[in-house]
């Protein structure tokens, strides 16, 4: 996928809702692609933590692969923790990675969600 799909799709998705904080799109080897980041917002991670972050989704997408074939290719995952919440989608051998306001209703996240699978689709 070129640079260019890439930035599309973190703007494509940054426009689905005011509560997005972060959208990244993150290589096989945990490198990140492209970004889009909401203006004047203050990030949870440094820079060596948003390395080791992106590093585990690699890690994790790549031990997800062992089980494509039994159950099937993981097509997002949602996480909520204290601070944010997370849904990352497959993308080829990418990630997609948003990060969200936590204080945003599970319905909103689903809308999110919703909106972010026909992106997925169209770049896949």
């Amino acid at each position: 996928m070129i640079k260019k799909d890439n930035q599309e799709i973190c703007r494509a998705i940054a426009k689905i809702s005011q509560y997005i904080r972060f959208v990244a799109v993150i290589g096989n080897g945990g490198e990140l692609l492209a970004h889009y980041r909401r203006p004047d917002l203050k990030p949870l991670l440094d820079a060596k933590d948003t390395r080791y972050q992106f590093s585990h989704i690699a890690i994790k997408t790549d031990m997800e692969a062992f089980f494509d074939k039994r159950l099937g290719p993981v097509e997002f995952g949602w996480e909520e923790r204290k601070k944010v919440q997370t849904i990352s989608f497959a993308l080829k051998r990418n990630r997609v990675w948003v990060s969200i306001d936590k204080k945003v209703v599970r319905t909103e996240i689903l809308r999110i969600i919703d909106s972010c699978l026909p992106i997925m689709k169209h770049h896949s």
